[in-house]
């Protein structure tokens, strides 16, 4: 295993500064006042092509490594009052998306995330397709609908509920296939009954399933990530997420690591050349393998029924999200509800959410504005972490600008480390080398605004 980074990483820049899986990141969201109306805020948006995501905020556990908005269990009645509060949202909303011009509310793909979404009951996630389709007007059958899972909540009746729904992609996260560093994760689990829970999904007849593995974990070695790799493999999943592993604050692991640095810089890029060591293998490891890299954490097999992608872009359609931890995108404003990670924090935040009324859901309460800068930093960052890269003539056809001037410094930085692909025509795409693409978590934030930055570094973290 290496005992450094790569020479061209600049000294004391970590490969591992954030997953930028959503600009600006909801650290940088503040409280909006006065709170404006939906129904102002989408009447000139266009609907042609709008992405619906609904946030189910329990699990049956809390890993060691999750930092994401959710609260353990839901004592008795919680889940029902929380539907509830999510069909009053879901009310407001669609009165708001049929005011204005921009045509008729249609839906191009749909997701269920978390929390755990399968951690409601199969009657509660036939309700929640209810309110989908009938509050919304969404029709879950004839759009790509992806549902995360667990192993111990993927249960055969809420399976086949979520395929008669339409369900086209089920996301189970194993993190690891060796019971040690599964432990070591605070990640419960047997292999047993995950391989069980990968039966069920196939059984069920949901076309992709896609599993989650997780490296530099405590322990973990290139003999045991390979161990994890195959046992994957085996099962021929059309998709493989590769994430690394992150420990943040106020999270389980966060917890444990607290004050026991004494040389915490070296132990940092000591892990941190573990991390680029086990991603290198692992992503090797699956090209090998038939699978084709979409990002740097995405791999999907050739055969997959989804492989060659959809025309949908979630850099610049519209995205309504409901539940108290979703986002919501609109070209002039992100927005959402509160954001914690403590466990009394989310606790307040969801008892708030289900004790709103109605009319409450009528209004934006915390967000960011988007400037036109900053819609261009999200466009760029968000294609040019794709393996396909940055298509320039898009980028033109709706800012009006070349991204190459307008990101100059940045571009010419990554160019000088040899992170872009000379062999890609300047003039159609840019895009990240093989390399560039393992930097993905420095690279995304280096195209961060000052004023996101500022609004990041002056969060505190509950």
């Amino acid at each position: 295993m290496p005992a450094r980074l790569p020479a061209r990483l600049p000294a004391g820049e970590s490969p591992y500064q954030s997953y930028v899986y959503a600009y600006p990141h909801k650290t940088a969201y503040r409280p909006l006042a006065p709170r404006p109306r939906l129904a102002a805020l989408w009447a000139e948006e266009p609907k042609h092509a709008l992405s619906l995501y609904a946030h189910i905020p329990f699990c049956e556990v809390r890993c060691g490594f999750c930092n994401l908005f959710t609260r353990i269990g839901a004592p008795d009645g919680l889940s029902t009052a929380y539907l509830d509060a999510l069909d009053r949202q879901a009310a407001r909303t669609a009165e708001a998306l049929a005011a204005g011009t921009g045509g008729e509310p249609r839906f191009a793909q749909a997701a269920f995330g978390g929390g755990t979404p399968t951690f409601l009951t199969a009657d509660e996630l036939a309700r929640l397709c209810d309110i989908m389709e009938h509050r919304l007007g969404a029709d879950l059958r004839a759009v790509p609908l992806s549902v995360e899972a667990s192993p111990s909540t993927a249960t055969a009746d809420r399976l086949a509920v979520l395929a008669e729904r339409g369900a086209t992609r089920l996301s189970l996260g194993v993190q690891s296939f060796v019971a040690a560093e599964a432990r070591a994760a605070v990640r419960p689990q047997h292999n047993a009954d995950v391989e069980a829970a990968i039966a069920r999904v196939r059984a069920a007849g949901i076309p992709v399933l896609n599993l989650d593995l997780i490296y530099g974990i405590d322990g973990q070695t290139p003999a045991s990530w390979r161990q994890s790799l195959d046992a994957a493999l085996a099962f021929e999943p059309e998709e493989l997420y590769l994430y690394p592993l992150y420990v943040r604050p106020l999270t389980g692991l966060g917890r444990r690591t607290e004050g026991d640095a004494s040389s915490a810089v070296d132990a940092d890029r000591a892990w941190d050349a573990q991390r680029l060591a086990l991603y290198r293998q692992g992503r090797d490891h699956l090209l090998a393998s038939g699978y084709e890299q979409v990002s740097m954490r995405m791999f999907r097999r050739s055969a997959s029924p989804q492989a060659g992608g959809t025309e949908y872009c979630c850099q610049t359609d519209g995205m309504v999200g409901l539940g108290c931890g979703a986002r919501s995108y609109t070209r002039a404003l992100h927005y959402s509800f509160d954001y914690a990670v403590s466990t009394a924090e989310v606790r307040g935040i969801v008892d708030d959410y289900v004790a709103r009324p109605a009319e409450d859901f009528a209004f934006a309460e915390v967000g960011f504005a988007m400037t036109p800068d900053e819609a261009r930093r999200r466009h760029l960052v968000q294609s040019l972490l794709q393996a396909e890269g940055l298509d320039t003539g898009d980028y033109r056809a709706r800012f009006g600008s070349d991204p190459a001037a307008d990101f100059s410094p940045e571009l010419t930085r990554l160019h000088e480390r040899g992170w872009l692909d000379a062999d890609a025509a300047p003039s159609s795409r840019i895009r990240l080398t093989a390399e560039g693409l393992a930097h993905s978590d420095a690279i995304g934030p280096a195209f961060f605004s000052g004023p996101v930055r500022a609004a990041m570094a002056a969060y505190e973290a509950r």
